[in-house]
């Protein structure tokens, strides 16, 4: 076997073996968690949604969006007239979300209701934001939080008619809803009156998971640059958030903690797993309709009620003392009753087991001091259960580890093993897809821009293009990027070079989570085997295109062919034929140069002349080059999908994308694609330009690293720094 053979066996296999772990990490991060052990919340009538009217300026400026009324059954009838004596509640959708989700939380309201004296009741609205991707685009954000402040004004005028109106509404948002609904005290004209309680389910506080566009990161700026800096003047207002725990692979618990200051004893950020009575982890959407978690929810509600106005209490301690009793403490005592501090939260887990005289089940707890994330397990005896230890956030300084509770039986002999599992590291790791997920696409972009530095660096040496799954193979080259990365970490710990990267008006470098060192040539590896592997299904594509297109070339095009004049169309054909052909021999000279007079020596079959080899070998650099480019180019359009289906969706309301974040680059985008589309291997290698272009890859794949973790848009505007000198040396 050929040393050529070998290396390429080495390289698939070590890509393989990425391949291999990426995909055992995802699947663990998808699958490997327990079954949902959520109970479904059902209707015993048919729901509908009765459209609030809202003022004519308000429908020309939100064609899109609309506020409804849930109702079921004769509740639904009596309030067609939207004459309502209910507290008010308005459910805001997440991403992607429809108002249609508002169901669980309705319906359970208004059975518990029947039961209740005194006629207390709710009056659940919620809001259609045509289902808008405002994870993924951040333009709408603010145009669903102008409506969402319309939408409270127009609830609280159907109460006019009563005399004890109610004063505010209580917001219950998901996802993305619930950054809205505390997007709301940054307008300008807002009356924080009007909204006293917030509750959120799954939403990403701290940071959007995906940073597609600057609008996302300048929204989430404006939200927590409120709360923080005016923290006593918010103070009245109770927001409680809570994070679906382990089956939530879309937003990982650690984003839903709030960003308050430490003080603050009217914010409080849980995890499902934590509620008490609920004890169960929830995906991202099964958390809007999880029987426990609505349920202690409604019960809280309920008890927020003032029996004399029949609305919602504005008394922040008496909120917080509500909130604190169902969805922290263990409800075991009636709200207000003498408690019994000698009663734990263990006792009364195994007080409510299905318990039997002779066999206690055993409940195991894992506390963790810094976060309200803690979980239960049951288990029967005898059984053997496995306690995964995933935390969602990471141990600040000064404070003590995990604690395991084992509460057991007795009269039983137990034996208790602690492993560590490569899977759920692979899935949970603070270090990789859970927490590092979004950093994949920064470096695969790296590794394909080092791939396209590799090309420009053989063009130049030896005037041909090398094969595109060797230089992208070539294209890990951690040690040259990560370097110069930790060496600008280290010296902006200096204060010298703080203030010279001040002054040169940098932006922050992108922190990444702990132990960088062994994080970041792990991310490098993963993105890595998605650019091999993205480029290897590439060139299939393509080959199977050019075959499908092969029997539609005539034969005198080959009497025709012009090899300085063909066309991107025809030379997929052209080489993918040509690589059915028997292996080829080529004459190079002492420098490795290969003897083009050698190969233009014309070939005849059946007195037929045929294409030149040295025709040929330009087809193929040609097509080795394009590729290389096609697959760089992917990337952007990837990251400006989101906009375009956001554009796509809102299209029969405006024609126009705005704001539009594609703007900036698209256009540079388009001129360098379409230069690059009809340049050649000859150009470029006849270019001055090229030496400096080559050397460009580099430098930009370091920025790349340094500015994009935290903000993928960037990735487009290095990809230009990078693409723009490249097209200009067709021209020059």
């Amino acid at each position: 076997m050929s040393p050529n053979s070998t290396m390429k066996l080495v390289t698939v296999a070590f890509y393989g073996f990425a391949l291999g772990l990426l995909a055992v990490g995802l699947r663990e991060l998808l699958t490997g968690f327990e079954e949902n052990r959520c109970s479904m919340t059902y209707m015993f009538e048919y729901p509908e949604y009765r459209r609030v009217a809202l003022p004519r300026r308000m429908a020309r400026l939100y064609p899109a969006y609309g506020l409804y009324l849930y109702g079921e059954g004769l509740y639904a009838q009596e309030t067609r007239a939207l004459k309502l004596t209910g507290a008010p509640v308005l459910f805001l959708p997440g991403n992607a979300g429809s108002h249609k989700q508002a169901r669980s939380l309705g319906s359970v309201a208004l059975r518990k209701a029947e039961n209740m004296e005194g006629g207390l009741h709710f009056n659940v609205f919620t809001v259609d934001f045509n289902e808008e991707l405002v994870a993924l685009y951040g333009g709408s954000l603010l145009r669903q939080t102008h409506f969402l402040h319309e939408s409270i004004k127009a609830i609280l005028r159907l109460y006019k008619h009563l005399k004890t109106p109610p004063q505010s509404v209580v917001l219950v948002g998901h996802s993305m809803g619930g950054v809205v609904a505390r997007a709301l005290f940054t307008l300008p004209r807002f009356n924080t009156n009007l909204v006293s309680l917030i509750i959120t389910q799954a939403s990403p506080h701290l940071a959007p998971v995906l940073a597609l566009d600057p609008y996302l990161l300048d929204f989430y700026s404006a939200v927590r640059q409120k709360w923080v800096n005016q923290a006593k003047k918010l103070r009245n207002v109770t927001v409680l958030s809570v994070g679906g725990g382990y089956r939530d692979y879309q937003v990982r618990s650690g984003l839903t903690s709030l960003p308050c200051t430490p003080g603050d004893s009217n914010k409080l950020s849980l995890v499902a797993t934590a509620v008490p009575r609920t004890w169960v982890s929830t995906d991202h959407l099964s958390i809007v309709w999880c029987k426990e978690l609505v349920l202690a929810t409604v019960r809280a509600f309920f008890d927020l009620l003032d029996p004399e106005t029949r609305q919602f209490t504005v008394n922040p301690e008496k909120k917080m003392a509500v909130l604190n009793h169902h969805f922290i403490r263990h409800p075991v005592w009636m709200l207000g009753e003498t408690q019994d501090t000698s009663i734990s939260i263990l006792d009364v887990t195994m007080a409510i087991a299905c318990l039997s005289a002779d066999r206690l089940p055993n409940v195991y707890r894992i506390h963790v001091p810094w976060f309200r994330e803690d979980s239960l397990t049951t288990a029967s005896v005898p059984s053997v259960t496995e306690i995964s230890g995933m935390l969602h956030t990471s141990c600040p300084d000064n404070i003590s580890g995990v604690l395991l509770q084992l509460h057991t039986a007795p009269n039983c002999q137990y034996k208790v093993s602690v492993r560590t599992s490569l899977p759920r590291m692979l899935g949970q790791v603070q270090l990789i897809l859970r927490f590092c997920g979004p950093m994949v696409p920064v470096y695969t972009a790296v590794t394909l821009l080092q791939a396209c530095g590799g090309q420009l660096s053989s063009i130049l040496k030896s005037r041909r293009a090398a094969e595109m799954s060797e230089v992208v193979a070539k294209g890990l080259q951690p040690h040259k990027v990560n370097l110069p990365v930790y060496i600008l970490h280290i010296l902006l710990g200096c204060s010298w070079f703080q203030e010279v990267w001040s002054f040169l008006y940098l932006p922050p470098m992108d922190a990444l989570p702990p132990w960088p060192l062994l994080l970041s040539p792990l991310l490098y590896i993963l993105g890595a085997a998605v650019a091999y592997w993205g480029s290897t299904l590439l060139r299939l594509i393509m080959r199977l295109i050019s075959l499908i297109l092969a029997p539609f070339h005539r034969v005198q095009n080959l009497l025709q062919f012009d090899s300085r004049q063909i066309k991107v169309g025809s030379k997929l054909s052209w080489f993918f034929s040509a690589s059915f052909q028997a292996p080829r021999k080529y004459r190079e000279d002492e420098n490795g140069m290969v003897d083009a007079e050698s190969l233009s020596k014309p070939k005849e079959c059946n007195g037929a002349p045929l294409l030149s080899e040295c025709a040929l070998q330009e087809v193929r650099d040609d097509l080795q080059l394009h590729l290389c480019l096609s697959a760089l180019f992917t990337l952007p359009i990837m990251l400006i999908t989101p906009s375009l289906l956001h554009w796509l969706r809102n299209l029969r309301y405006s024609t126009q994308l705005d704001p539009d974040p594609c703007w900036p680059c698209s256009v540079p985008l388009i001129i360098v694609y379409i230069l690059l589309i009809n340049c050649n291997t000859l150009k470029l290698s006849n270019s001055k330009l090229l030496p400096l272009t080559s050397c460009l890859p580099l430098p930009m794949s370091i920025a790349m690293v340094t500015f994009s973790p935290l903000h993928l848009y960037r990735v487009t505007y290095f990809l230009l720094a990078a693409l723009v000198p490249l097209a200009s040396c067709c021209l020059l």
